[in-house]
């Protein structure tokens, strides 16, 4: 990944600490503060630790069994030079994958029955995408990201409960606590989007390049993103960001916050990058 990529990624999260360690500076001080850090190191440990296991039991993924999609994964592995991530099955027909785990030796790809029966080189391209995620590190970086904006909103939360016992007085510190409720997590928010889209357009770049089929990905994109507009997935929208595309109900509000970039454009570049003519902006 280049070097300009990691450092705003960096200053993304720190920006991301920044407003966590103020909230609780704000509403307890030094003690507030250092309760916001303490806070968020522990999740951040369990999410580091453990994240892996709860999202592919809240998925009831069982380990894949299938050799076609077993030698998929060894393949694309081999090429992405990373070991073999375990490779897992969701019982769901609506097509989607996502990859979690800590790091590229203790990592896990999953995809859906739905998926599962696409062409063998959408599969491939999927598959790649999901891979280029754990070469880089993405699933941990976004793992935290996630972590850190849910303490904003707890703490957020906190605040809010703060202001109806606050006294008539103090007038100054409830309009204080009013701009954290509000600002704060809409903040958070934005912050871990940029982070999010910008990791999905590198993945699809960097599982084009393994797969070497970049069409072959945007075509499972535009088949991916047409089922789950139909027949949106039930599931927590917590873990959107994870899915190679939102497989979740969306309406223009909430696709303004949407953790992944158009599914349009992403096809666009991907259609560059097999050979097709246009341009498209970042």
């Amino acid at each position: 990944m280049p070097i300009y990529s990691l450092m705003k990624t960096a200053i993304l999260l720190s920006l991301l600490t920044a407003i966590l360690l103020a909230i609780g500076l704000f509403l307890g001080g030094i003690a507030g503060m250092t309760f916001a850090l303490v806070f968020a190191l522990a999740i951040n440990f369990i999410s580091y630790w453990f994240s892996d296991k709860i999202v592919l039991r809240i998925y009831r993924a069982k380990p894949a069994k299938d050799k076609k999609l077993l030698d998929i994964v060894e393949k694309l592995a081999r090429e992405a030079g990373i070991p073999k991530p375990r490779a897992y099955v969701i019982p769901n027909d609506n097509p989607n994958a996502f990859a979690t785990g800590r790091d590229p030796s203790h990592a896990a790809v999953a995809v859906t029955n739905g998926l599962a029966a696409f062409s063998h080189d959408e599969l491939e391209g999927v598959l790649a995408h999901e891979i280029s995620h754990i070469k880089n590190r993405d699933t941990l970086v976004q793992t935290v990201a996630a972590t850190i904006a849910g303490a904003i909103a707890y703490l957020a939360q906190i605040g809010y409960y703060s202001m109806f016992s606050s006294r008539d007085d103090d007038r100054g510190n409830a309009i204080g606590i009013i701009l954290i409720v509000i600002f704060a997590p809409l903040a958070a928010a934005l912050i871990r989007l940029a982070i999010s889209r910008r990791r999905e357009y590198q993945a699809d770049f960097g599982g084009a390049t393994i797969s070497k089929n970049p069409l072959a990905l945007a075509s499972a994109l535009r088949k991916i993103a047409s089922v789950s507009a139909q027949n949106p997935m039930r599931g927590n929208s917590a873990t959107a960001s994870m899915w190679i595309a939102n497989p979740f109900k969306q309406d223009r509000f909430n696709s303004l916050f949407s953790t992944h970039p158009p599914i349009e454009k992403r096809i666009y570049k991907l259609e560059r990058m097999g050979g097709k003519k246009g341009d498209a902006d970042d």
